[in-house]
């Protein structure tokens, strides 16, 4: 199997399913190929996607696409315990065992209708995850060839110093945006830097569509001056910005819309300028960078 080359943008298949747009076979091989086309190729999932159904669903388009695995790259997370439909669960609680680590992984290549995963991530932590346990799971399943390489997500510089005591961390997937930029101050990225880590993050774009307030309308000034300059889409310098972090870091988009994974993908292609990336951050902090 090859080694994982993740694309520069990631597509993130959490609303594909029932928590959102319930895409068919047929629609999820389009999107699928079309994402492939644009050069996304890294598909990211969880097995709690549409209650534990997604997976499964994306795993009959893929295979009946016809698409060779080594083509595209697969993500997946576990250690959520939802309440819902396919669970007995009474709470929601992360669960860490070694058993269910292994089973979990082995239902999401199950689903996913392939042998192995490129990336295996820790979804949250667990204030009850014990390091030794987890890494006791990863390397078996690295032994099995069951996983490719294996990171977390959402963990805080002291959760990764104390799980990379026991087992490599090869990945972190972290909420990272403009609007939400915490973890290029918080030591994260610093830390994904120094331990050459790869950085991924969930909800690049923030919640800039969906609220009103006066940081999106800082935002929304600058971004109308830099359009015209760069002669890009909101959702471009948006994404553009995260991608000139010196960690390199691998945005998730979450569309399933044709035109703006199209639009997304030629994001990779501006390089904002020094002073232009920084007046995007005072207008997200709503002062001078001290």
């Amino acid at each position: 199997m090859p080694n994982p080359s993740y694309s520069r943008l990631i597509s993130g298949t959490m609303t594909w399913g029932i928590w959102g747009k319930n895409f068919n076979t047929s629609q999820m091989i389009k999107i699928i190929k079309h994402s492939i086309n644009q050069g996304i190729t890294t598909f990211d999932h969880a097995d709690i996607y549409g209650d534990y159904t997604t997976e499964a669903d994306f795993g009959k388009a893929f295979k009946e696409s016809g698409i060779k695995r080594d083509a595209i790259q697969l993500i997946s997370k576990c250690g959520i315990q939802l309440i819902g439909n396919s669970r007995p669960n009474k709470v929601k609680h992360y669960n860490y065992s070694k058993d269910y680590i292994l089973q979990s992984v082995e239902d999401s290549l199950n689903k996913l209708q392939t042998n192995y995963l490129d990336v295996l991530l820790i979804h949250r932590p667990s204030p009850l995850m014990c390091p030794k346990t987890i890494a006791d799971a990863v390397n078996q399943l690295k032994k099995e060839g069951k996983i490719k390489q294996f990171g977390v997500s959402n963990f805080t510089v002291s959760q990764m110093t104390m799980l990379s005591s026991y087992i490599e961390i090869s990945a972190n997937q972290i909420e990272c945006s403009l609007m939400h930029p915490e973890a290029m101050f918080n030591g994260v990225l610093d830390y994904a830097i120094t331990n050459k880590q790869i950085s991924m993050a969930w909800s690049p774009l923030g919640h800039f569509y969906k609220e009103k307030s006066e940081q999106t309308k800082l935002i929304t000034q600058s971004l109308q001056q830099l359009s015209k300059k760069y002669e890009a889409t909101t959702d471009q310098l948006l994404l553009a910005w995260l991608l000139k972090h010196p960690a390199k870091i691998h945005p998730v988009i979450g569309t399933g819309n044709f035109e703006r994974i199209s639009q997304s993908a030629k994001s990779v292609e501006i390089d904002l300028e020094l002073q232009d990336w920084f007046m995007l951050l005072e207008a997200s902090k709503g002062h001078e960078i001290p």
